[in-house]
């Protein structure tokens, strides 16, 4: 993430950043330099001036993930709940920015496939420690996903924004994120109506006065403002869950790439269109400009449709491990795992399968019984530990001291929790489980060893 950007990203946030935005942002520029070639180079100017870089490279700092597949390429897409300027009238209750959207396109190196994963807001994770732009530094704690946001923009910058997003985003899947792109509710209407509005379908009629919403059940076409309302509401539509909005989301940019195709072949809806597009994005210094985001939409545009995937990581309610905890989710392990390990390994994933497995082998962290025992010969190892599991929800039955000193951590298990220490093993680092004869029953142990680093527990 580096090199010379158009404009500079100040003060202001985004927001809504949906499903197949990022392709038709890049695709649709990739129309824009091939339809100006003959028209006017000042079309050209006026569009790639509209587009703002954001500096990123000095707040990720160096303790980042290796890129395991060179060639490959991550891009996290994200949106704000920041209600500046023309925003103000979708509530002034939000005195920090927020994303409201997050989710990382996977590119690979032979470009002949691309997963999207998207993120629930309401991701109860770690959030990386991350420089406030104030001159302090926030603490790791744990939070909704969509906090890191709010944190690093909180001087109003996105480009510290979007950087403890990556933090956040890197520290938890160990994805390297090349790069970033933002959208807000401005450009996501003037898109909409530039495609003179886009149909839907909703089952019900839908009422949200937070999102400025009232629709009538059944196909209609939608313009910006109800378009934007459509895709923002949540509690008012479903089962009131930010997946279920996730799904609607997707759906409705499936809708505007199908209407695009047809639509922009009028110069003056694709004026309109960029126009809007451009004005609202926001990226990485390196993608800010029409030429690099026309070289992204020529690596995207020859990946099947069919190889085009969309998911959402593996989840489950966080009730089920914190039963006073009815607002959150948290990640399902070890298909998380599983799914992170082979983006980063170049290995295009199987929706089905990973659904298919995820329903199959659902097993909660509060159901896995761990029994930790110090291996490191450090005093109060085996208790810090401990404490890191059972605040990811894991049920420690007891703690004590290994046979003897180890540097190897490992996880054993009986015969019958195999499920339950791959849980477990799953989120240590380059840790597999074990079965062994003598394994006690009904637990799965944890030995403790010196090569755990307990900054990088759950």
């Amino acid at each position: 993430m580096s090199g010379t950007g158009k404009r500079r990203a100040g003060a202001g946030g985004g927001a809504t950043r949906k499903g197949r935005t990022l392709g038709w942002v890049a695709g649709s520029c990739a129309l824009l330099v091939l339809g100006v070639a003959g028209v006017g180079a000042w079309v050209y100017k006026d569009l790639d001036n509209n587009i703002t870089g954001a500096d990123v490279d000095n707040k990720l700092g160096g303790d980042r993930p290796v890129n395991l597949s060179p060639g490959s390429k991550n891009i996290m897409v994200v949106g704000s709940d920041s209600r500046d300027g023309a925003n103000a009238k979708y509530g002034t209750d939000l005195t920090t920015m927020q994303s409201d959207t997050l989710m990382v396109l996977h590119v690979p190196a032979n470009r002949e496939w691309a997963t999207v994963v998207s993120f629930p807001r309401d991701s109860w994770v770690e959030i990386a420690a991350c420089d406030k732009g104030d001159g302090s530094t926030s603490s790791p704690h744990l939070a909704k996903i969509n906090e890191a946001f709010a944190i690093g923009g909180a001087s109003g910058e996105v480009a510290g924004a979007a950087a403890c997003s990556i933090r956040t985003v890197e520290a938890n899947t160990g994805l390297r994120i090349d790069s970033f792109m933002s959208v807000d509710f401005q450009g996501f209407k003037g898109m909409v109506d530039a495609l003179d509005g886009i149909e839907v379908c909703p089952e019900q009629a839908i009422k949200d006065k937070k999102a400025l919403l009232d629709m009538k059940a059944g196909c209609q076409t939608v313009g910006g403002e109800t378009a934007l309302g459509y895709v923002r509401t949540r509690y008012a539509v479903g089962d009131g869950s930010d997946i279920g909005r996730i799904g609607r989301q997707q759906e409705f940019m499936e809708a505007l790439a199908a209407k695009a195709k047809s639509k922009l072949t009028s110069p003056t809806s694709l004026y309109d269109f960029l126009q809007s597009a451009t004005k609202s994005l926001t990226t990485d210094e390196d993608l800010a400009g029409i030429d690099p985001l026309y070289d992204l939409a020529s690596e995207l545009k020859g990946i099947p449709s069919d190889r085009l995937t969309f998911l959402t990581v593996p989840n489950y309610p966080r009730e089920a491990d914190v039963p006073t905890d009815k607002a959150n989710i948290v990640w399902q392990y070890p298909q998380a795992a599983d799914l992170f390990t082979s983006l980063a390994k170049d290995k295009e994933v199987n929706k089905e399968q990973l659904q298919a497995q995820a329903k199959k082998d659902l097993v909660y962290a509060s159901n896995v019984r761990v029994q930790v025992l110090n291996g490191t010969g450090v005093t109060g190892r085996a208790a810090a530990v401990a404490d890191r599991l059972r605040e990811a929800g894991f049920t420690v039955v007891g703690t004590g001291n290994a046979p003897e000193t180890t540097g190897e951590t490992t996880v054993t298990h009986p015969s019958d929790l195999a499920k339950h220490a791959k849980v477990l093993a799953s989120r240590l680092p380059d840790t597999e489980a074990t079965q062994a004869a003598d394994a006690p029953a009904g637990v799965v142990t944890l030995v403790v060893g010196t090569d755990l680093d307990i900054d990088d527990l759950p």
